[in-house]
């Protein structure tokens, strides 16, 4: 008796999600079990929020790769004594935050002149063409560096990594209502802070300095017929001549 057409053309089962598709839990069980290669698929996940929280701690792009990598490997060799009482992502932060903090420590220890507890980046003045959202980012990175670490980093996975207040309490082993106080506390701070560097900002902002104002005074002067005035920038300051006799 022939086999059934049906029962000879079996369709093979459906794959399962492909790695991308697998919550950490899953992903880190399989990295234990031998298949380390989808530790890349970790990295790749959380990269992002283990610089954010190792810069906020050390206001510095490349000592905050450094410890990213770092973090990444204390967390693999480390993966045999995760217990999954945090989720993977939370206890990868606090292993970031807390070598984030060691290396300020140290930075301190043996370069004491050369970090002040607080300080703010030297302010350069942008093109007039490159004002706007580029000119607005650096006040809020100044201001932002500008808090003290404790203020900083709670706002830094709040309000910028967008952790809610349990996870930001875990990874950083403080109370859910000291999370909220500092965070209150952050906001202010940067309200205040961008208050008084935006008040400078605006007021300089829409300049008629002394190229504009030389290119629009001859120009004028051009369409009246009236030649051989010399610039404002050679003689008479920009906005201080007086009238023509």
């Amino acid at each position: 008796m022939s086999v059934p057409e049906a029962t000879a053309r079996r369709e093979p089962p459906a794959a399962g999600p492909g790695p991308a598709a697998l919550p950490d839990e899953e992903v880190v069980a399989r990295v234990r079990a031998g298949e380390g290669a989808l530790f890349e698929l970790l990295m790749r996940r959380h990269n992002q929020r283990v610089f954010r929280a190792a810069r906020a701690v050390l206001r510095d792009d490349g000592e905050a790769e450094d410890v990213v990598q770092d973090a990444f490997v204390r967390a693999y060799r480390a993966l045999d004594g995760f217990e999954g009482r945090a989720a993977f992502a939370t206890w990868l932060t606090r292993i970031a935050v807390n070598e984030a903090l060691a290396r300020r420590r140290a930075r301190i220890r043996t370069r004491p002149a050369l970090e002040p507890a607080m300080s703010l980046p030297a302010s350069t003045p942008d093109p007039e063409r490159d004002a706007g959202d580029a000119e607005l980012g650096r006040l809020l990175t100044a201001a932002v560096d500008g808090l003290p670490e404790s203020l900083r980093v709670v706002f830094v996975l709040r309000d910028v990594e967008g952790l809610d207040t349990a996870e930001t309490a875990s990874c950083l082993d403080l109370s859910q209502a000291a999370v909220k106080v500092r965070l209150h506390r952050a906001r202010h701070a940067l309200r205040v802070e961008l208050d008084r560097r935006l008040g400078a900002e605006t007021r300089a902002l829409f300049g008629f300095g002394a190229a504009r104002c030389d290119r629009a005074v001859a120009a004028v002067l051009a369409r009246l017929g009236i030649a051989g005035a010399a610039p404002a920038s050679a003689g008479v300051p920009s906005g201080q001549g007086g009238d023509p006799g």
